[in-house]
């Protein structure tokens, strides 16, 4: 009713610079938002004291509105913002709806990286937004080794974190490395053993190319991390899965009885990991 009077002037500012687009996308009226836009005295790209339009609706998860804005010739999908370089790195809210929309754009690179060297990934599996992190793992342009300062991946911060689901996730990719030490050789089974997750052990100790005896650089292991935490039964696993490697290394090694000139077994069950 009073988009129909002539008096109306629906791109006035108030005081502190803000107009009726910025408020009805701040607050998720998607129905206000396409009026507003259907008008030709209403600009889609008002500048605000903290971004733009686009900006308050991936910001707030207003998925609905982040699409019709999207439909608007001038809109940025890649516009940067106080947390990264694109609108993507909005993604630790954890509005999964919103990354999806983000996603369909053909112009959007999901893996670009800020000052630090940090994607969108690195963030969201820190924070645990599994279905976000599920949405950028179907890409195949998204590195899921990605390391921070300290040489720590997603699936570093997912495990010590105990985001199981995201653990799984990443392993679900080929290319994710289930093994990799951070600069004080804490690998991701040792910070699930450490934080007590016996899910993410479990799933770790599956991999055949995940060395349940790796050393920290002061001498732990994933089992006497446990051990020191009071997850007994985490360190008993751990332990076990030690000894059940130690016999199959021993049982490798070449006897005076075995016409093959070894313990009789002609090839591994399984693939022999490369720390044996």
């Amino acid at each position: 009713m009073l988009l129909d009077r002539n008096n109306v002037n629906p791109d006035t500012a108030d005081e502190g610079g803000r107009k009726p687009l910025s408020w009805a996308t701040e607050n998720g009226h998607e129905e206000v938002v396409r009026l507003l836009l259907e008008r030709n005295d209403v600009n889609p790209n008002t500048t605000l004291k903290d971004g733009r339009t686009l900006l308050l609706a991936v910001q707030n998860g207003h998925e609905g509105v982040v699409g019709v804005l999207l439909e608007e010739s001038g809109a940025n999908p890649n516009m940067p913002c106080k947390y990264g370089p694109t609108l993507l790195f909005l993604a630790w809210y954890g509005h999964e709806g919103v990354v999806r929309r983000l996603l369909e754009r053909a112009d959007v690179d999901p893996d670009t990286a800020d000052k630090e060297g940090l994607t969108p990934l690195y963030f969201v599996a820190v924070f645990g937004h599994e279905k976000v992190v599920g949405r950028l793992l179907e890409r195949n342009d998204v590195n899921p080794n990605i390391t921070d300062e300290w040489g720590r991946t997603p699936l570093f911060w997912a495990s010590a974190n105990r985001h199981g689901g995201i653990v799984r996730m990443l392993l679900g990719r080929s290319d994710a490395n289930p093994d990799r030490a951070d600069m004080f050789g804490q690998t991701q089974l040792s910070q699930a053993a450490e934080k007590g997750c016996e899910e993410v052990v479990r799933m770790l100790l599956k991999r055949i190319d995940v060395n349940p005896s790796a050393t920290t650089t002061d001498g732990q292991t994933p089992a006497s991390l446990a051990a020191g935490r009071g997850h007994y039964r985490i360190a008993k696993l751990l332990r076990d899965r030690e000894d059940s490697i130690h016999r199959y290394a021993a049982s490798l090694q070449p006897t005076e009885h075995s016409p093959l000139g070894s313990s009789g077994i002609s090839e591994p069950p399984f693939k022999r990991p490369r720390w044996l």
